[in-house]
């Protein structure tokens, strides 16, 4: 049986990205994002999504790494854009001040082009973000990013802690895999072939193992840290540890400009956090 691509999980690949320090990934994440948050000018955005499958391809990550995690993004954007659509059908018309009707539905819901560019932005946001946390995720190590954040001041046990997290996502989904492998060798139906009520009911055949195992692995890594004498000193030093050089600098400068460009953008262009062509 072919397994399926780990997902949350770091790769050692030779590639710009995976050499940049864990804490110049943070920084450039946390930049980018603001700069996404804080804008509604579509033209913005579109170019911060394009910047972002360009360091996707730069970073070498492959497709079926990341297959499933755009398909539960692409579900979470289109139904926010529908619930948002049903409670806010008027909220494009309130923002923009203006109101050009594209089709007339019964009741308030009238499809107008202000209510459709507010919610392809909207979308167009979640879009432009998720890759950069897609690439954080997977192109930093855990113990290399929990080094560099006790550097510039963090105390290691939320260092450690935020490494154990990062972690921790690849072994749980190889105890989903072995579990469920384990139970569908028993007879348990998970294909297409048995009913969707019946593959939720077999699905917790599988997250209760799992929520055991878990809780088993961490009792398991409490007691090893105990013992080795974990959070006795208050300081320690990291088997993984990465100096910062010019390619993070570079990077941290150019994430910085994207996101003043942003702002100057709000500001001094559209004068608002909207983009606004209907004026």
């Amino acid at each position: 049986m072919k397994l399926k691509a780990k997902l949350f999980s770091y790769d050692i690949i030779d590639s710009p990205i995976h050499r940049l320090s864990g804490l110049t990934k943070l920084i450039c994440f946390l930049f980018l994002t603001f700069a996404v948050m804080y804008s509604y000018d579509i033209r913005v955005i579109l170019l911060v999504m394009v910047f972002s499958i360009i360091i996707i391809k730069i970073s070498k990550i492959q497709f079926s790494q990341i297959r499933l995690m755009i398909l539960y993004v692409l579900i979470f954007v289109l139904t926010n854009a529908v619930i948002s659509f049903l409670f806010s059908p008027e909220m494009g018309v309130e923002i923009y001040g203006t109101r050009h009707p594209i089709l007339n539905l019964p009741g308030k819901f009238d499809l107008t082009q202000e209510q459709l560019l507010y919610s392809v932005t909207k979308l167009m946001k979640y879009v432009s973000v998720i890759p950069f946390g897609i690439i954080f995720l997977l192109t930093t190590n855990p113990s290399e990013f929990a080094s560099s954040l006790n550097r510039v001041g963090v105390p290691y046990k939320a260092s450690y802690a935020v490494s154990l997290t990062l972690r921790y996502f690849p072994d749980v989904q190889r105890d989903y895999r072995d579990i469920s492998l384990a139970q569908q060798a028993r007879g348990l139906e998970l294909s297409r072939k048995a009913k969707l009520i019946a593959r939720v009911k077999n699905g917790l055949m599988i997250i209760i193992p799992l929520i055991f195992s878990s809780l088993d692995r961490i009792e398991l890594i409490s007691n090893a840290m105990d013992l080795r004498g974990f959070s006795k000193s208050k300081t320690r030093t990291w088997y993984t540890a990465r100096k910062m050089s010019r390619r993070d600098w570079f990077a941290i400068i150019l994430s910085a400009v994207i996101f003043l460009g942003t702002i100057s953008v709000s500001i001094f262009i559209n004068h608002s956090r909207f983009y606004n062509p209907f004026i």
